[in-house]
């Protein structure tokens, strides 16, 4: 029979069992909780604003939110990939193994994805109907579609669209914690990989996700404002600043008190992790902590300084920029650093990712890249997502709001 799962073979040294020489958990599944993390990252800045009721954050809320949707959408597509089969992965929902972690995360996702489509419909929906009643041809009827038969713009459906929009934002914060945590779960339990197995990992990585997430807006939002010639709100971008030095400062410390506690312990094995950080994973590591240390170093000066204008827009995306590339690392480092260490801990493989390939650089980038796109057909398709307030389009009479 064919096989199924496409292994890659990785050259070792030192005590290396023969199944170990075999890597089954390639760089899609890098790029796996690198984008989910990404989810949750923005989904915070978003809820900052609708739950929170920070108003340094409303320009960029709901920019936020439609890039946590549009990113959503792709989280799962690196494991459907990396399966053999894709269509199999519906059996861990139908005939769901209720003692194993990834079973849960088929829930977790739909349930998570299902939520900011709601979320993102009452947030736009008033500006879906002005546009149903101003467009024509084609996208007339498309938005027309989009409204659900719910064109009623009265204050008092829009003050239900707003309170519902929030009850849902308060619900996914905790649902945006557990799916990423979940991840950090999956590898923290995992008693055999010492490079793994810690109770801090999925603090680490639900953390290390809303900062990456929040370098993720910093820089998007950037690019966009570039993009459509208009300035950055400085108002925003200081609330950005904030978040993002928080962020850093607590990842850092986090990850500084498991290693040190690795140390501490000083379990049998903890040569090889060390082993495994000055060989393999020696650059990965260089650029985790080296990107994590520039975000904190610029974001901490400009704390002090308080700058202003493009002085603070250029330092803030490289800050961002810093962070992003930092926590890529820091999943390479989890992911392919943890199968590069033996089970004897007194060997080590050495992963060389592929070029071309199903499990491949070429596959990533354009599993990376697809986020990018869709969120910029969705802002195509809804274009007042720079808007602070919903559109105030004409009173109809039909309230759907009333009938459920």
């Amino acid at each position: 029979m064919e096989k199924d799962v496409f292994y890659h073979v990785a050259p070792f040294t030192g005590f290396t069992f023969p199944n170990e020489t075999e890597v089954p958990w390639s760089e899609l599944i890098v790029i796996y909780p690198y984008i989910t993390g990404l989810v949750a990252g923005a989904f915070v800045i978003s809820s900052l604003h609708h739950v929170f009721g920070m108003e340094r954050f409303a320009p960029i809320s709901r920019f936020a939110l439609l890039t946590s949707l549009c990113f959503m959408f792709f989280a799962p597509t690196p494991l459907l990939f990396h399966l053999g089969q894709p269509l199999r992965a519906l059996n861990a929902v139908i005939t769901p193994h209720w003692t194993s972690a990834m079973a849960a995360f088929g829930y977790v996702a739909g349930f998570y994805i299902c939520l900011l489509l709601l979320e993102v419909w009452f947030s736009f929906r008033a500006d879906i109907v002005k546009m149903s009643q101003t467009r024509t041809g084609i996208m007339q009827k498309v938005y027309k579609a989009l409204t659900l038969g719910s064109d009623d713009v009265s204050k008092r459906a829009l003050d239900t669209d707003h309170t519902i929009a929030r009850r849902l934002a308060m619900i996914g914060i905790p649902g945006a914690c557990g799916l990423h945590g979940y991840v950090g779960f999956l590898f923290g339990s995992l008693k055999t990989r010492e490079w793994w197995s810690s109770d801090l990992m999925p603090i680490i990585f639900l953390l290390s996700a809303i900062g990456s997430g929040v370098g993720l807006l910093i820089v998007i939002y950037v690019i966009t404002s570039w993009w459509r010639k208009k300035p950055t709100d400085e108002g925003a971008m200081q609330g950005l600043l904030y978040v993002l030095w928080s962020g850093v400062v607590i990842v850092m410390v986090i990850e500084a008190l498991e290693m040190v506690q690795m140390i501490y312990k000083a379990r049998e094995g903890v040569e090889g992790v060390f082993a495994l950080i000055e060989g393999p994973i020696h650059v990965g590591m260089t650029l985790q902590w080296g990107g994590s240390l520039l975000a904190l170093l610029i974001t901490s000066a400009m704390m002090l300084k308080t700058p202003k204008g493009k002085t603070l827009v250029f330092w803030l995306f490289i800050s961002g920029l810093s962070m992003m590339i930092g926590v890529l690392a820091m999943r390479w480092n989890v992911v392919i650093g943890g199968q590069e260490l033996s089970k004897t801990m007194r060997g080590l493989m050495t992963f060389h990712p592929e070029a071309y390939g199903r499990e491949s650089l070429i596959t990533v980038a354009t599993l990376f890249t697809a986020p990018f796109v869709t969120l910029y057909l969705a802002q195509k398709l809804l274009p007042t997502v720079w808007e602070e307030e919903p559109i105030e389009p004409e009173e109809r009479v039909f309230d759907i709001h009333k009938a459920i």
